[in-house]
């Protein structure tokens, strides 16, 4: 059975005398020792401070993006050169950045094979709009970015370099939730459209969107959720703590 892995993503908030308080507390509340993988991702201007509070405590660092070149003429972008011996993974493809600032299919499959290559664990999410699954597409979406995110490599990655965490955009910081059946329904679809099609297998997937301490353990219950992609709650060092903890107390079955 693989650890599950829960990550928090503070996205933009907290300045950086806020995060080092925040990761000092996590540091402090959250258990390391109960077969979870615990990460976290704040914003870039942290990174180097926290990898400093984090160390040896087992919490593992990510980044939120990464660029896909390694270096050259782009302002304002980071590489995965800059980010390697400070942390252990990258985040790429999350929604915000696909649909508030224009990230194709493409861009995230750059990004992925760019960071992996470098030596970072990519956690890739996908997922699809309200709209599309209103109209019944969001296994042909979920299927479109997986084949976009793998695109760029020429044999499959090893599984145990990359993640994917489905999120589905219309559950991400509103408040709504999928079902655990209907997460674990798409969750299941991408781990077998990844081996039918894609020659890929035993890789985790996470679920991402609204998570919170109360709904942690249902989650966690089905049987190919292995782990969460976390906001608001991963601000809120009891609340994170209280995921990690219901990860950590869930049986799922043997996969």
């Amino acid at each position: 059975m693989t650890a599950p892995l829960v990550a928090g993503n503070w996205k933009m908030n907290t300045t950086v005398s806020e995060g080092i308080a925040l990761a000092t507390a996590l540091r402090d509340v959250v258990d390391t020792s109960a077969g979870v993988e615990v990460a976290v991702l704040p914003p870039f201007t942290h990174l180097w401070p926290l990898h400093d509070v984090f160390a040896g405590s087992g919490i593992l660092l990510g980044a939120q993006d990464v660029f896909w070149e390694t270096s050259g003429a782009y302002t304002g972008e980071i590489s995965p050169t800059m980010l390697a011996g400070w942390c252990d993974l990258a985040l790429v493809g999350h929604s915000e950045r696909r649909h508030l600032l224009g990230e194709t299919d493409a861009d995230v499959g750059r990004k992925f094979a760019c960071a992996a290559s470098n030596g970072l664990r990519v956690i890739v999410a996908v997922g699809e709009t309200e709209t599309e699954r209103d109209a019944g597409t969001t296994f042909a979406v979920i299927d479109r970015q997986l084949e976009a995110a793998l695109a760029p490599f020429e044999s499959p990655p090893v599984p145990e370099t990359f993640v994917i965490a489905y999120e589905p955009v219309w559950a991400i910081g509103t408040g709504r939730t999928a079902s655990p059946e209907q997460a674990q329904e798409v969750c299941r679809h991408i781990k077998d459209h990844l081996a039918a099609s894609l020659a890929v297998t035993g890789v985790r997937v996470l679920y991402g969107g609204s998570v919170t301490a109360d709904n942690a353990a249902a989650l966690f219950a089905e049987a190919d959720i292995e782990g969460a992609l976390v906001g608001g709650a991963s601000l809120h060092s009891d609340k994170f703590a209280a995921i990690v903890s219901a990860a950590a107390a869930s049986s799922p079955p043997a996969r």
